[in-house]
């Protein structure tokens, strides 16, 4: 009984960074996945606004 009750503190520990270090790389994960989506939407913005102010070809 006095193996668990020494080795129970750092059991609970380790459990408790092992979440932690979960949460904050998910967290990270979906940071970057969204950061990469605005990216990606005000490039297509950017490239829907150069192409309409590019004078049109009339056809004849």
């Amino acid at each position: 009984m006095e193996y668990i009750e020494v080795l129970l503190p750092s059991v609970c520990v380790a459990g408790l960074f092992y979440f932690v270090m979960k949460a904050l790389l998910n967290v990270d994960r979906s940071e970057r996945k969204a950061l990469a989506e605005a990216e990606r939407e005000a490039a297509l913005a950017a490239d829907r606004d150069t192409s309409s102010d590019a004078p049109e070809k009339e056809s004849n």
